[in-house]
């Protein structure tokens, strides 16, 4: 299904209705893409996009204690957001998280160098940093420039990302991921026995932010993804 005009990603789920569960999802490319990126978010990311408190396990706790840990125990050149706020990669699917996606960003990206001596070779993007062999701040601006093939390559669009378009996949509820086919259909609903065919409902649902938030949230808690998020 192709991303609508408002951003969001369709997708058609094949509902078993006597067992209130989703068989498998049909889906293009843009939602293929997108759960391709979710494998790419670095963990502080992940646990800003859920909330600490909805977090399973400990790295809640964790990232609280980073949070409120006094500027003091730091490392002198250390910003917290560098924990706290990790950059991204340049999303390769639908930009449904609402990161950051522009490759132009990274073509105007600033970074600094010592304000004593270039010689030095040590650059950071922080203009209050030391230079650690003279201690004199990095504040020279410098423009970085990105790679024209690295941003074509990680920018999403209709030819690029990370799986090929004019392709209809299957998702199953735990997000395993293949080309649809007739016999793969017909080897799942032996699987799951399904021997009434009425039983089946096909329903259309859109995904946005909420709900990419709620996959990913679940994509770490249980095997039925897809049920759980759309139909719980």
């Amino acid at each position: 299904m192709a991303a609508s005009n408002s951003g969001a990603v369709s997708l058609k789920l094949l509902i078993d209705t006597t067992r209130n569960k989703v068989l498998f999802a049909e889906a293009g490319k843009d939602f293929v893409d997108f759960l391709f990126t979710l494998l790419s978010l670095p963990a502080g990311t992940i646990i800003r996009l859920l909330s600490k408190e909805a977090m399973v396990g400990s790295l809640g706790k964790l990232y609280e204690s980073v949070e409120t840990l006094n500027d003091e125990y730091l490392q002198p050149n250390l910003n917290k957001d560098a924990l706290l706020k990790p950059k991204e990669p340049v999303a390769a699917g639908p930009n449904i998280l609402g990161l950051s996606t522009d490759v132009k960003s990274d073509a105007r990206k600033m970074i600094y160098m010592c304000s004593n001596s270039r010689s030095h070779g040590y650059v950071a993007e922080d203009p209050k940093a030391k230079c650690p062999s003279c201690n004199y701040s990095l504040s020279t601006a410098a423009t970085y420039v990105a790679s024209p093939t690295t941003a074509v390559q990680t920018t999403y669009s209709g030819k690029v990302g990370y799986v090929k378009g004019l392709v209809t996949y299957m998702i199953m509820d735990d997000l395993e991921v293949k080309p649809l086919s007739t016999i793969s259909c017909i080897t799942l609903l032996s699987r799951f026995s399904v021997k009434d065919v009425g039983v089946l409902e096909e329903k259309v649902v859109d995904l946005g932010m909420d709900e990419g938030v709620k996959l990913l949230k679940a994509s770490l808690q249980t095997k039925s993804v897809l049920t759980h998020v759309f139909l719980r």
